[in-house]
This record gives structure tokens, sequence and C-alpha cells, in this order.
């Protein structure tokens, strides 16, 4: 984790927030400031500075003034999606706004005063435009003044809604995020997982329609890939043992259907996607019948395996899951982590060789780094508060 934050620092961008890093770790000054990658390097300082690495606090600052300053919309709410003099996309999205509540959340738990207005304001943007009650779903994108809205549906955006419902909740002790976490876990999990033989549609209609054959003719899409997406699979997993700690330790009722599903998820996301083609590491994406579509290995796929693993023992004791942590940190060592300029490598090729055909540099911390501290703290609070409560 430290060598991870030390990395990172390059990140800093002097238009405001964390800019995108090359392979060797220094900044692409060619691309915009990304709302959600200066998010997600924001909540990972706070991490950071609550592990105790020095100089985190002070970068969790610079995330803190970017999402006051030149990343938000001072005329029409919200955030806008990137800036480089000014908005490069002045879209409105509810994937990065729901890191905009992952990481103000996160900030709090540090101790950033600053950071529970915009916490507050995050939810209650996040809250007015995005999340749609009768649906118990989040929308997924607007323009600029919210005037229009795109009539798309994605379950990317909804996964990491509820991850930040989840830390938010945490921080503010709002028993009303958890509910909405709750609904969207049981509409994404136990209906359209269950209902697909766990290979989870990932797109849909305005109407919650699933678009099976959606983005076929462009499979590797970093956002939207055509098929199941293995790592996806993986993430709800974990994240749904995370929703049933956080129902229970609110003195809330969880589903008896809570764990079981986790482990389905899991057991096909591992079945489709690890080794398939006669090389260790997890493909991206399967077609509906579990053949593989796009063969490159993504380091965050491996990542979240690391996570759901040690949540999966943790919860079950079944010693099959160590087994399997033991496997991913092992394939994480060989081929992953870059000894010689840092970092994970974000992609590799079907034969294990570093890859660009999906993703360019090593953009951010975000899931190497949750895959150092998930082992070692419980399924629930939210990271950041449970390393708040050990240093408490």
């Amino acid at each position: 984790m430290r060598r991870l934050a030390h990395f990172g620092v390059a990140s800093v961008d002097p238009r405001g927030g964390f800019g995108w890093l090359l392979d060797g770790g220094t900044r692409d000054e060619s691309r915009p400031v990304e709302l959600w990658i200066s998010c997600r390097m924001t909540y990972v300082y706070a991490l950071a500075e609550l592990a105790g690495i020095d100089g985190a606090g002070a970068l969790v600052e610079h995330g803190l003034a970017a999402l006051e300053g030149p990343l938000r919309d001072a005329e029409h709410g919200g955030w806008f999606s990137s800036i480089d003099a000014g908005p490069a996309n002045d879209r409105k999205e509810a994937y990065a706004h729901a890191f905009v509540i992952l990481a103000t959340s996160s900030a709090v738990a540090a101790g950033h005063q600053r950071a529970e207005a915009l916490l507050r304001d995050a939810i209650a943007v996040h809250s007015e435009h995005f999340w749609d009650e009768a649906e118990g779903m989040a929308r997924e994108g607007f323009t600029r003044d919210w005037s229009a809205e795109e009539p798309y549906r994605g379950i990317n955006a909804n996964m990491h809604t509820l991850e930040a419902y989840l830390a938010a909740a945490d921080v503010l002790g709002d028993r009303s995020l958890l509910v909405r976490a709750m609904r969207i876990v049981t509409r994404v999990v136990d209906g359209y997982a269950r209902g697909n033989d766990w290979r989870l549609p990932e797109h849909f209609t305005a109407a919650w329609e699933p678009l099976l054959d959606y983005n076929a003719d462009a499979p590797a899409h970093p956002f939207r890939p055509f098929g199941a997406t293995i790592g996806h699979g993986i993430e709800w997993s974990r994240l749904t043992l995370q929703t049933e700690q956080s129902l229970l330790l609110a003195g809330l009722a969880a589903p008896e259907w809570m764990a079981e599903a986790a482990s389905s998820l899991y057991a096909r996301a591992v079945g489709d996607g690890w080794a398939v083609d006669g090389a260790d590491g997890f493909v991206y994406t399967v077609d509906w019948y579990g053949v593989p579509v796009v063969r490159e290995r993504m380091h965050w796929v491996d990542a979240e395996a690391i996570g759901a693993a040690a949540a999966l023992f943790r919860r079950t004791g079944d010693e099959r899951y160590e087994r399997d942590y033991a496997a991913w940190w092992g394939y994480a060592r060989d081929y992953l982590i870059d000894e010689q300029l840092g970092s994970w490598r974000h992609e590799l090729d079907a034969s294990n060789r570093p890859s660009h055909a999906v993703w360019e540099g090593k953009p951010d911390l975000y899931h190497a780094v949750q895959a150092t501290l998930i082992p070692r703290l419980p399924l629930s609070p939210a990271l950041a508060v449970s390393l708040a409560a050990r240093h408490s």
C-alpha cells in the first residue's frame, strides 16, 4: 500500500484534482482531469492518511479543493465529468458522482471537516437527479443543466452507487442510504444475476429491459463492454456481503439469500473467467454462454478477486476461498505488481504480457489499494470508517 501511495503522488494536477498516470508514473498532460479519477485518488489518500502514511492528508485536501472548485458546476449543481482549462466534458454522470460520495465520506472519516458539506451536497445532488425511488436504482447521466437524460441504464453505475451509499451511511449514520443499498442489491443480485445463471446483464433501456447485445461491435469498451464482465461478478459478490453485514450492524434485517448469492456470483465469475484459455489470469468478458470474448487480463479483476476471496472466507470459513486468495495474490506477484516502474500493470494480454487494448497507462490506484486493505479489515463498516476505528 505504501508503494502504491508513493507512486500516485505524481498524479497531482495543477488544473485541480488528479491526472491520468502513464506506465512509468508520469502524468499524461494531454488528457483532461477526470472526475472519477480525482475522486478515486482522493479516496485512496484518505485511506492512506488513516493508515498513517505521511503526506497523504495534504493530498486529500488537494482533492477536496478540486471538488469545491474547478470540478464543481457552480451554475447548475453537481460536478463536471472532466475539466481542462474549463469543462472538457460537462455531462453529469452517475458513475463519477458516486465516487464524489465515496471520496468525501472517506475524507470525513479521516477528519477533514470541510468534507462533510461536500458529502451532504453530493448526496443531495444524487438524490435529486440520479436516484430513482420508484425503481430503486440509479439513473445514468444527464446534460450539464439536467434537462436531457441519457436513455440508458447501467449496472456499473449502480454498483458504485451501492458502494458509495454504504460508505456514506457508515459516516453519517443514515439508515435511509442502507435501505437504498439494499434495494439495489436485491434487484441486481437476487433479480438480474440469479435470473441469468449468475452472469450479470450490464446494460439496460431506460425501462430496465436488458440489452444483451449492447456494444457487441465494441466488446472491449472500458466502461460498457459487451457480455458479462468477470470482474463485476466478483465485485458484486463482495459488495453483497458488505451490504449484509452493514444491515446487521445497523440493526436491520438481512435477507437469508445474500451469502448464497455472493458465493454463486463468485463461483460463476471464477469458473467462466480464470485460466480458461490456457494461461493464468482472468479474462475481461465472456458471452452469455460463458465463452471468452475479450481475453485481456485487467489488474482490477484480480484485485477484486483478492478482496472477494478474503470476504467469502471471513463470512463462510470455507478453506477453498483461502486457497483462492493465495492464488490471486500469487498471480498479482508474478504478473501484475510492477517492481521496476511501480504500481500494478493495469492490463495484460492473453499471454500475460503488457497490453493496452482497453486501458492506457496506470490511471489510478483504487482497486490495488483496496486489495491491500480489504483482507485486513472487517466486512463492514466501509474501509475508511474501519481504519478510523482502529486508530480511535
